[in-house]
């Protein structure tokens, strides 16, 4: 039985994979940085597999070591990287930019990426197998004014994606990088810091796509053939474009 690691396990698109891989019988190990959602997720995935749970911030390299550090030795060997965890703060422009909301889309979407899976890629390559997805976005694709430095850091992460696939290959370690559409999640909510009705206008006059749509998506991809290595995928709600053009009605 294969464990899978998810960072960002407790809400919108990790909280669905999570879900949707324990359902298959992958071993969860469901990482966040709320106890008490942690444990409610942990009690709904334990019907469908065997799951431990992590507690840290992952924009701290510190917390990352001690708590994958603390795997008890069964846990330790992990077949699957989902680095889900990820943030979009504000929508100001840069020189209005508020330097905290920056600091917490690069320590998170970034440096936090890179922690995680620095604990995580030499055991894969040691065993010459693994699978590490990393969750991007189609901001990657197109700046747009007032994300700009979400836009950055979501690029960083495809270009990660790809010096991953070159260095791992080899080792027999696939590497995918998924570029979701508007995804209607908390997304919005945390990027407005709570204003309900600027989150809900980013989601009216359309069918934004669903934290379940994305887990799909993964779900092939872990479950592909072995001789099969999805290297990116993109994808869109059927009314966007491209990523500053979706159509309402």
């Amino acid at each position: 039985m294969k464990t899978v690691l998810i960072t960002g396990a407790t809400s919108g698109i990790g909280k669905a994979t999570a879900k949707l891989l324990a359902q298959q019988g992958y071993r969860m190990i469901i990482c966040g940085r709320k106890p008490d959602v942690l444990e409610q997720l942990k009690k709904d995935l334990s019907a469908f597999t065997e799951v431990f749970s992590l507690q840290f911030d992952q924009r701290f390299f510190s917390e990352v070591e001690c708590a994958l550090l603390s795997l008890p030795e069964a846990w330790k060997s992990i077949d699957i990287l989902i680095n889900n965890a990820g943030n979009a703060h504000g929508l100001d422009s840069l020189c209005d930019g508020n330097i905290a909301d920056w600091d917490a889309m690069i320590d998170g979407n970034v440096k936090g990426l890179l922690y995680v899976s620095k604990m995580i890629m030499p055991q894969m390559r040691e065993r010459q197998s693994g699978h590490i997805i990393n969750i991007s976005s189609v901001a990657a694709r197109q700046t747009y004014a007032g994300g700009v430095v979400y836009c950055a850091s979501k690029r960083a992460v495809d270009v990660i994606s790809e010096g991953m696939r070159i260095e791992l290959t080899e080792f027999g370690i696939k590497v995918t990088n998924i570029q979701p559409g508007a995804v209607e999640t908390d997304f919005s909510m945390v990027r407005f810091k709570g204003n309900e009705q600027k989150a809900d206008a980013v989601y009216t006059g359309y069918e934004p796509l669903l934290a379940e749509d994305i887990a799909d998506a993964i779900s092939y991809c872990v479950n592909a053939p072995d001789r099969v290595s999805v290297a990116e995928l993109c994808v869109y709600p059927k009314a966007q474009a491209e990523p500053r053009t979706i159509y309402r009605r």
